[in-house]
């Protein structure tokens, strides 16, 4: 007798596409902890304006053009395999599209208190690049030269002399967008299984002080592949992939209200936020309205935006004031989120330029709060936003 299926059953996997819709090979270590998936696949439905004879409705042709979206959302736990990307690493290269790039085996000649580091060799880093100390992560502002770097906010302990930096991968934007698959494993295995084939990321959504750290990602798909349906070729597959071997999963999440937060044209770290959220928008489409095509060739990214909000309790200090300041003025601010407070569990989001909007004034509770709206963010070019984990 059949029962129902627990919604508890189920994994998933991503994995960067060599090819748009070619289905990649999965392993274990690309399973994600994933929170929900959601498709939607729609056929186009034109209307039909022939003489029938009746008011029936007769039907479309079962050829039409299909469209697929999909959401889906992971929470943020341990990095597991130092060194490498994290499993969830190739839903950020395909949100911002530049190649990852690994800090690792730093050794720290000297440092200052406000940041500056000088390695014992050539540091190879870029601007932008995470580095990591401690329980803290940071963002190289600017290259001094080949052994010195001056990172974005000082850290809570200046690394001594002789001090190893804890490994990075940081995430860059590009000018084009890689796409993944996205795999959706049930138990028992005579459910449906899915593949969702050329996903696209078309806007990312990170929320500060949540439950736990939570990322969003969502954007069109060129096909669902399953195994109630599934017909060779489909995803360039002969066969439904099976699931791979399970491997070591850690299920360690990191908690919504651990981080950091550094705002300001000279950032000052701040501990009345309440709230904040930053999303990446691609403006992304698909090649799929051109004759001779019932579904999409390829992904073409737009214009890039990206926006900050947060609120933050009003006080009196200095930095407070400035920020209101730089929002009446029109005047960038930067802005690093840091998630997470324990090595192996962090995340920075580093936008190094950003208009703030004037804050509304929020008096409905006992305590004051300024929220500054959606405020975009600003760059010369592929620069606007970095991402990493340490």
């Amino acid at each position: 007798m059949a029962c129902y299926i627990s919604s508890n059953n189920n994994r998933f996997y991503v994995a960067l596409e060599q090819n748009y819709g070619n289905v990649a090979a999965v392993t274990g270590v690309n399973r994600i902890p994933a929170v929900q998936l959601t498709i939607k696949e729609q056929r186009e439905s034109p209307r039909r304006r022939d003489k029938t004879g009746t008011r029936t409705f007769i039907g479309t042709p079962t050829a039409a053009r299909s469209r697929v979206e999909y959401s889906l959302a992971t929470y943020m736990s341990t990095w597991q395999n130092k060194g490498t990307e994290p499993s969830y690493g190739p839903l950020f290269q395909a949100c911002l599209g530049g190649t990852p790039r690994l800090a690792s085996g730093l050794l720290v000649e000297s440092s200052t208190p406000d940041g500056r580091l000088t390695f014992t060799a050539p540091h190879g880093l870029s601007a932008g690049q995470a580095v990591a100390f401690g329980s803290d992560i940071r963002f190289v502002m600017a290259i001094v030269n080949e052994q010195t770097v001056q990172v974005n906010a000082p850290f809570t302990m200046v690394p001594n002399t002789g001090t190893s930096l804890s490994p990075t991968v940081t995430y860059f934007p590009g000018a084009e967008l890689p796409s993944l698959g996205v795999f959706d494993y049930w138990s028992p295995s005579e459910t449906v299984q899915r593949v969702v084939a050329g996903c696209g990321v078309n806007r990312l959504e990170i929320e500060v002080n949540g439950d736990y750290h939570e990322f969003r990602f969502e954007g069109p798909a060129r096909e669902v592949v399953d195994t109630a349906s599934f017909e060779s070729g489909q995803g360039q597959l002969t066969e439904f992939p099976e699931e791979p071997t399970p491997s070591d999963f850690d299920y360690s999440l990191v908690p919504g209200h651990l981080g950091q937060a550094w705002l300001g044209s000279i950032p000052e770290q701040f501990f009345t936020l309440t709230s904040a959220k930053v999303s990446i928008e691609n403006g992304l489409d698909t090649r799929n309205d051109e004759f001779g095509r019932d579904k999409p060739a390829c992904l073409t990214p737009g214009e890039r935006k990206v926006h900050v909000s947060f609120s933050l309790y009003s006080t009196s200090d200095e930095a407070t004031r400035a920020l209101y300041q730089a929002s009446r003025q029109r005047s960038p601010i930067s802005v690093m989120f840091q998630l997470g407070q324990e090595s192996g569990q962090l995340f920075g989001i580093y936008i190094k330029s950003v208009v703030p909007e004037v804050p509304a004034f929020d008096d409905k509770d006992s305590r004051l709060q300024w929220s500054f709206g959606p405020s975009l963010a600003q760059g010369t070019g592929e620069d606007e936003v970095f991402l990493a984990f340490a």
